[in-house]
């Protein structure tokens, strides 16, 4: 009952609207409906389905995410890299936009919101982390490319099937001589334009003596000035084009009727992990750029809230006849740029479009699918992240193979299998790394009771004693690592007495670490050499006390390094052993 009482009420943003801030997000939500209602076109042609789904997917979401969202000016809706992953997953279950189709697009959009609300009611936002940045940004490169070679033959006029990526270059090169003449000249100026009007317009326009606030909105509105201008040449210029230029043609009047999405149950072993994958990246994706535009406002992201408010956004979606959305980056940046200051910029949005599919979708009849394919080209041209690849290269090889391993595999492969990739990748660096721990002999700096590796620092060290510091938690995949390093340190010091296992970075121990420890411990204990620890934290203290280890090693866990030092020092001074290796003042 008090969870219903929480996520029923009224976001703080409504309860604390001013009236100061109206005009700003009613302007917004105009810009914002101008601005991506080609686009929203646009992704759901890429879907594989009807272009109208692209408008019923804005409006519900938008009211539901304004709701129940932490954002004040993320922006939810179609996006390219959900379209793509819709039509990846559902390309060999039925025909593109076909009533089947939709059914399963619409059942894909159910199950992944559905699972979102289940993370975001069990806290799940640390999934998020599965996708290192890297691998994220293999997969979008990855997807933006493939999103750019699917728009090639809608942009040239061609038709032809290809299944894969090679493929798809000999079925282009075979087909090229096909290539409608219309269409290609509309797509190719359209191209030329949307890229000189993204590289030169900002500079221009600020040259002519405009604001940089004007120029930049001369050069947003660039997309839209393309459309209207290429719509109207379609429609009274040349009566013929038409028939021979693809264009969106009749748009269905009014709103979505209320759909069921009946298909989850029976061919739910088929979407069940295309939709997890979207449901993943759909998250990661929005709560990134939530976060990014938080950032500049001083905001902040509840992880957990955005699960829940992007799943219901997407229920939403799928009972009013659109499909997956997530929070986009452009439409986004859009909103913001505008001068969005709450959601209620998306409420304006909706209902605007809530307008449009009321009496002025003949305004789209004639827009050529041409010109759409040239501007999701340039919209996503962001996505191609070459910048991290540079970084990660110079900082870190691993991560920048898992990058460049994962955009391969989504470019070659395929969507799903390039998401899965990336993944196990992630986890598999993450395995490797922490397998091969940082390990460090430790002395005593000269004059404190500061412990630092001897491979670094000019420290003493005390004979008959070896201090290792254990960098990384203790598990699995690491014990033998460790096992391994101890006899090798004591081949190297011969003269050994005491090993101190300084644990303070150790924050958990598996049970087969455990059971490392106890072989290490009766191997030394077998040499006549003690094993104690230093540093073990609370919780890993607790669980030790519990087990034949923790009875065994009573007495011999010391707080710091520094008793450890001290304690060993005085048994060899009792015991008559070699001195120190330096000076060493027991009473520091």
């Amino acid at each position: 009952m008090q969870f219903l009482k929480l996520w029923l009420a009224a976001p703080s943003w409504i309860k604390n609207y001013q009236k100061s801030k109206l005009s700003d997000d009613v302007f917004a939500g105009i810009i914002g409906t101008v601005l991506l209602v080609p686009q929203n076109l646009a992704y759901a042609i890429l879907a594989g389905l009807p272009p109208e789904m692209g408008l019923y997917a804005t409006i519900f979401p938008l009211f539901i995410y304004a709701w129940f969202g932490t954002s004040q000016t993320l922006a939810v809706g179609p996006v390219a890299v959900a379209s793509l992953m819709t039509f990846t997953s559902l390309a060999g279950l039925a025909v593109a936009a076909s009533p089947e189709y939709v059914s399963l697009a619409i059942s894909l959009c159910f199950l992944s919101g559905l699972m979102l609300v289940i993370f975001g009611v069990l806290k799940l936002g640390f999934l998020s982390n599965f996708l290192s940045q890297p691998v994220l940004s293999g997969f979008t490169s990855g997807a933006a490319t493939l999103i750019a070679l699917s728009q090639v033959k809608p942009l040239l006029g061609l038709t032809f099937e290809s299944n894969t990526t090679i493929n798809f270059f000999f079925q282009l090169f075979t087909h090229i001589q096909l290539l409608n003449p219309y269409t290609t000249g509309i797509g190719l100026v359209s191209l030329l334009f949307l890229i000189i009007s993204k590289q030169y317009f900002l500079s221009i326009f600020i040259k002519l003596g405009f604001t940089s606030k004007t120029a930049d909105w001369a050069t947003k509105l660039a997309p839209l000035i393309v459309l209207v201008f290429t719509s109207l040449w379609v429609a009274v210029f040349n009566s013929n084009t038409s028939h021979q230029v693809k264009i969106v043609g009749q748009l269905p009047q009014g709103l979505s009727q209320f759909v069921l999405p009946h298909s989850v149950l029976t061919h739910f072993d088929q979407l069940w992990l295309p939709a997890l994958l979207i449901a993943l990246v759909g998250f990661v994706q929005s709560v990134s750029v939530a976060k990014a535009l938080a950032l500049r406002r001083n905001e902040e992201i509840n992880a957990d809230k955005e699960l829940l408010a992007l799943g219901f956004s997407n229920v939403a979606s799928s009972f009013t006849g659109g499909y997956t959305v997530m929070g986009g980056f452009a439409r986004s940046a859009v909103n913001f740029a505008a001068g969005a200051k709450t959601q209620m910029a998306g409420v304006i949005a909706a209902l605007l479009m809530i307008l449009i599919l009321l009496g002025l979708t003949k305004w789209f009849y004639f827009m050529p699918q041409a010109v759409l394919a040239a501007t999701i080209m340039i919209s996503i041209s962001s996505m191609v992240d070459v910048e991290t690849l540079k970084k990660a290269w110079s900082y870190d090889k691993a991560d920048a193979l898992a990058l460049i391993i994962t955009f391969l595999g989504v470019l070659f492969w395929g969507v799903q299998q390039g998401i899965l990739l990336g993944v196990a990748l992630s986890l598999g660096v993450m395995v490797w790394r922490s397998s091969r721990p940082h390990m460090a002999v430790v002395g005593r700096v000269p004059g404190t009771e500061h412990y630092r590796n001897l491979d670094r620092f000019s420290v003493e060290t005390q004979e008959g004693l070896v201090a290792l510091r254990i960098d990384e938690s203790l598990y699995f995949a690491n014990a033998s690592a460790l096992e391994e390093k101890i006899w090798n340190l004591l081949n190297q010091y011969s003269n050994t007495h005491y090993v101190v296992l300084i644990f303070s970075a150790v924050n958990a121990i598996d049970a087969t670490a455990l059971t490392t420890l106890n072989k290490i411990e009766f191997n030394l204990r077998q040499r006549h050499i003690e094993l104690w620890l230093a540093e073990v934290k609370g919780p890993v203290m607790d669980k030790l006390k519990l087990t034949a280890l923790g009875q065994k090693l009573q007495n011999k866990v010391y707080l710091s390094t520094h008793l450890a030092f001290l304690a060993a020092k005085q048994k060899l001074l009792e015991k008559h052993q070699p001195h120190l290796y330096g000076s060493f003042d027991p009473a520091v």
